[in-house]
């Protein structure tokens, strides 16, 4: 796996060999961020954002946000493995002042020790997960957003869930098994 754009472009991070957890793949994550800064739909910029990345696993996403020039990510994820390997990619990047780990229950993270606001939030929970639900009416209940933001889910292509009761949808992008929702709260 690897740091698509920015300064770190090129290097390699570690990611997980096991079942646990599915990496967000280069490609999807390319187009991720292709649609951030071409699209007319979205005008958040990444440079210099507050970032929340919840279920962030080893931190591609994060990381490659401080990479195109994020002020700060804010990295949630509860798994063991995981966690040690985000702890490793951001000393080996030597990006560690830029960031946060919390490695506990994001519901219990939303609701009690974050503070600060958001521009991009970034949620990736496993395919068969739907807390994620609960994850967003926690971050509007606390308004853990900004008047400008966007928020960005990744889920399987074929899910049927109805995010529309809890979001303004402004762009669904599908990529091979992948669906990514851009949207914002009204």
């Amino acid at each position: 796996m690897r740091i698509i754009s920015g300064e770190f472009k090129g290097r390699e991070i570690n990611f997980l060999k096991n079942s646990n957890t599915r990496p967000l793949k280069d490609a999807v994550k390319e187009n991720i961020f292709n649609i951030l800064k071409h699209s007319n739909k979205i005008k958040i910029k990444i440079e210099n954002s507050n970032i929340l990345d919840l279920y962030s696993g080893i931190g591609s996403f994060g990381i490659e946000c401080i990479s195109r020039g994020a002020g700060k990510v804010t990295f949630v994820e509860k798994e063991e493995n995981a966690v040690k390997l985000l702890k490793e990619n951001l000393l080996n990047l030597s990006i560690i002042s830029k960031s946060k780990i919390f490695d506990s229950e994001i519901n219990e993270i939303l609701t009690k020790k974050l503070k600060e606001k958001f521009q991009i939030l970034f949620l990736d929970p496993p395919f068969k997960n739907f807390d994620y639900f609960q994850n967003l009416e926690s971050i509007k209940k606390n308004k853990l957003y900004k008047k400008d933001h966007i928020i960005i889910i990744h889920r399987e292509k074929n899910s049927k869930e109805d995010i529309g009761k809890l979001l303004k949808i402004i762009l669904i992008k599908n990529y091979g098994r992948s669906k990514i929702i851009f949207g914002r709260f009204n």
